[in-house]
């Protein structure tokens, strides 16, 4: 198949603000995990699948399964959808105290 690229598992995108290795991004509708530190507008790797650790917000409890968002304001994932992006499902339980919460992404556009 000729016109097959890739898998798109991890996409190389210019980040959208400087990015430590391990943040999340939102590049337009499309959500990633930063495989590496990267200033603003640098090409950087962004993991679109898989399951990753990433910062809560706090005074939320997650439970597992529940829908997770991202909030680009705050550069953390909530359970709140209003104003924010699904980026998957929370993987395991959060107290409301925590301040990073297990996410498997879904890899879909918003």
């Amino acid at each position: 198949m000729r016109n097959f690229v890739q898998p798109g598992h991890n996409v190389t995108l210019n980040a959208p603000y400087a990015l430590p290795g391990g943040a999340g991004a939102l590049v337009g509708a499309l959500f990633g995990v930063a495989t590496t530190d990267a200033p603003s507008g640098a090409a950087v790797t962004l993991a679109t699948t898989g399951v990753f650790d990433l910062a809560k917000t706090a005074g939320e409890a997650w439970t597992v399964g529940a829908k997770v968002y991202w909030n680009d304001d705050a550069k953390t994932v909530t359970t709140t959808a209003t104003d924010n992006t699904l980026i998957g499902v929370a993987l395991a339980a959060a107290p409301s105290a925590a301040t990073v919460g297990r996410v498997r992404l879904n890899g879909a556009v918003a």
